[in-house]
């Protein structure tokens, strides 16, 4: 595992004391211009964030584990969190959770704060599709897990769900049924996860000799029941409306239950609508909600035991050799009544 940047390495790289560096940090007006600069243009090329915790970590090591997650509004994410706290729990660690809110912004922000922190690991479900958010985190030397995100590309652990085969799932369900013509209420194009869903839908449409025409994609900027409203609303206004919906998440789902709800469209004679993630509201709406269900909770807690174990002590002190695994889950389709038309 990297070493992590200290202060001492940022006054070796300026030429400059311990307590120069210090003073720029805490006191900056007493230092004189060019130096301040100097150690500034220092402390950017080696990525160095002040450590708050660094006090306690002298006595031993950080006792806190960081959980950064797109959008903790979102059921599926709560649950993810709690199989994670209760791994870390049992392994007397306590743990930080973060929301993103799937803005890139933010995700930088709170991963700054994590290396500031000096925190024992993080749990991560990136929000920046770009990847430049990692490549800054990882210089800090402080390992990480990804979460419902297959780590292609990376060197990392990951936990994640078959996004593809859901998507088969959901698609082959309602063709199943007898539907032609599926609109898919996405989200935003950049996650992989969303992207995953709709390559699946396609490819149980191929099976059933169908063309991707037979798609009609609603994208929406977030993935919440106010933006699942917006897309039901676009949706009531298509000429040729489709027969069903497969809704990248749950709440999408909730939000077109409610538009169709409100124009008099009967689910599901009228409109089939399919969901992803099987959160607890799924089962309990007005019309129990088909889902796709993700093991939200055992993501969690394994993504945290894989954490611990990069992060375990060997016997002569430093980290245990590790291996980095990828694991990926299978998902389940849960039928219920919003799939299944009486006709």
């Amino acid at each position: 595992m990297a070493q992590s940047v200290g202060i001492k390495d940022v006054a070796r790289v300026a030429g400059v004391s311990v307590g120069t560096v210090s003073n720029v940090i805490n006191r900056p007006d007493s230092v004189a211009t060019e130096t301040r600069a100097r150690v500034l243009s220092a402390i950017d090329r080696l990525g160095y964030v002040r450590s708050e915790s660094a006090r306690q970590l002298r006595a031993g090591r950080s006792r806190i584990m960081g959980l950064l997650v797109l959008d903790m509004g979102n059921p599926f994410f709560v649950d993810v969190a709690r199989g994670a706290e209760r791994a870390a729990r049992q392994a007397g660690l306590g743990v930080m959770v973060c929301n993103s809110a799937e803005s890139a912004g933010e995700e930088a922000e709170y991963l700054s704060l994590f290396a500031e922190q000096r925190v024992r690991g993080v749990l991560l479900t990136p929000a920046d599709a770009t990847g430049r958010n990692i490549a800054a985190f990882r210089r800090h030397g402080i390992p990480f897990v990804l979460v419902d995100r297959v780590s292609e590309g990376t060197t990392e652990c990951s936990v994640s769900v078959d996004d593809v085969a859901g998507g088969a799932l959901a698609v082959r369900h309602l063709l199943d049924a007898g539907h032609r013509s599926v609109a898919y209420v996405s989200g935003p194009p950049g996650l992989t996860q969303i992207r995953d869903r709709r390559t699946g839908a396609l490819s149980a449409l191929a099976e059933a000799g169908l063309g991707p025409d037979r798609l009609r994609e609603l994208p929406t900027e977030r993935l919440d029941v106010a933006a699942g409203r917006d897309a039901g609303a676009r949706l009531l206004g298509l000429a040729d409306r489709p027969t069903a919906v497969f809704c990248a998440n749950d709440l999408l789902a909730l939000g077109v239950l409610q538009a169709m709800y409100a124009a008099g469209v009967t689910v599901p004679d009228d409109l089939a609508i399919v969901g992803y993630d099987d959160i607890e509201f799924a089962a309990a709406a007005a019309v129990p909600l088909t889902s796709v269900r993700q093991p939200a909770v055992t993501m969690g807690a394994l993504a945290a035991d894989m954490l611990l174990e990069e992060t375990e002590e060997g016997p002569g002190g430093g980290t245990r050799a590790h291996e980095h695994r990828r694991v990926v889950l299978q998902p389940e389709l849960v039928v219920r009544r919003s799939s299944l038309s009486s006709r």
